[in-house]
């Protein structure tokens, strides 16, 4: 079985036209056949990584009373705390086996895009450097995801901005997760620690992760383990890019399965969901379709999308 591609982002920051070139074909390729690539060179520092994997980890230790006083119900799970078993995959009955966090924007690169999110829930009492060190990451991650969609456009044949546009002060949101240690029920409930399940957002960027467990189903059918190492990082497609794409690079289904030998040890991982900005209308590309490849979705606003897919994750009960 082919292993999921690896590139260097430095190539189309930093390289000739010829290599550029090549990134954008690496990429893109990758993107459009496994919907997943490892990347390096993307210029987040191991230290700013780190910062933000210890701050979560405190969190994550901290008692379910300190945790629960973070949870704001009133904004279906987009900011603060989300608890253990609460989010579901679409289609799934059972929720999966974590808790996690969200933080939102709180720096816009555009001024003129008035554009108003959810505020951010911060544990100051408890977890004072937790801010500052979730935040760096934040605005690093968005910084290099304008890079990505960039390449991405290139490869589309579109202008480099077009993609970028789309995310520019974006509804992005950094998701601190952790899977805690499974007992003997919980294992054998056939419940997992994320069910099989494709991103909302456009492309979603994975900090590296000390622990296996992530899955992607390929398009032959069958399920690839993938891991990254210390200073790469994994880039996948969501349904929004599928949609303004017109399935040209089709969201990519994955999990995140229990592990056989250390169900007693926890999970952490770091994934920043690249989201348009609310009210950016998700209309397919014009050279993404032809009389050969109609138009295969109809267009609709970047938030009533989303939306509708939190009330299939069970975050929206209305």
């Amino acid at each position: 079985m082919k292993k999921v591609p690896l590139t260097d982002v430095r190539l189309y920051t930093q390289g000739s036209h010829k290599e550029k070139a090549e990134f954008i074909q690496k990429f893109g390729r990758a993107i459009q056949e496994f919907g997943f690539v490892i990347i390096e060179g993307h210029n987040i520092s191991e230290q700013v990584i780190n910062n933000t994997y210890s701050a979560i980890e405190k969190l994550f230790s901290l008692p379910i009373e300190t945790k629960l006083k973070y949870v704001d119900n009133s904004i279906i799970g987009q900011r603060g705390y989300v608890n253990f078993g609460i989010e579901r995959a679409k289609n799934n009955t059972i929720g999966d086996l974590k808790e996690f966090w969200h933080i939102g924007r709180e720096h816009f690169l555009n001024s003129k895009l008035k554009v108003e999110y959810t505020k951010n829930i911060w544990p100051d009492n408890d977890l004072p450097n937790f801010k500052q060190f979730t935040l760096d990451l934040y605005c690093k991650l968005d910084q290099l995801s304008q890079v990505l969609l960039s390449a991405l456009s290139e490869y589309l044949n579109l202008p480099k901005y077009t993609l970028p546009q789309m995310a520019m002060d974006g509804n992005s949101i950094l998701r601190a997760l952790h899977y805690p240690p499974l007992n003997k029920e919980q294992y054998h409930s056939g419940a997992i620690r994320a069910a099989a399940h494709e991103d909302i957002n456009l492309l979603t960027i994975l900090c590296e992760t000390k622990e296996s467990g992530l899955e992607i189903l390929t398009r032959n059918g069958k399920w690839l383990q993938i891991e990254s190492h210390p200073g790469q990082m994994i880039v996948d497609s969501g349904d929004m890019l599928s949609r303004v794409t017109n399935n040209i690079i089709p969201s990519t289904t994955h999990r995140v399965v229990n592990p056989i030998d250390s169900r007693n040890t926890s999970r952490y991982s770091l994934p920043f969901f690249v989201h348009a900005y609310e009210k950016c209308e998700l209309n397919v590309l014009e050279n993404c379709k032809s009389p050969s490849k109609p138009n295969l979705f109809p267009p609709i606003l970047a938030n009533e999308f989303l939306l509708q897919r939190l009330r299939e994750n069970g975050l929206v009960k209305t």
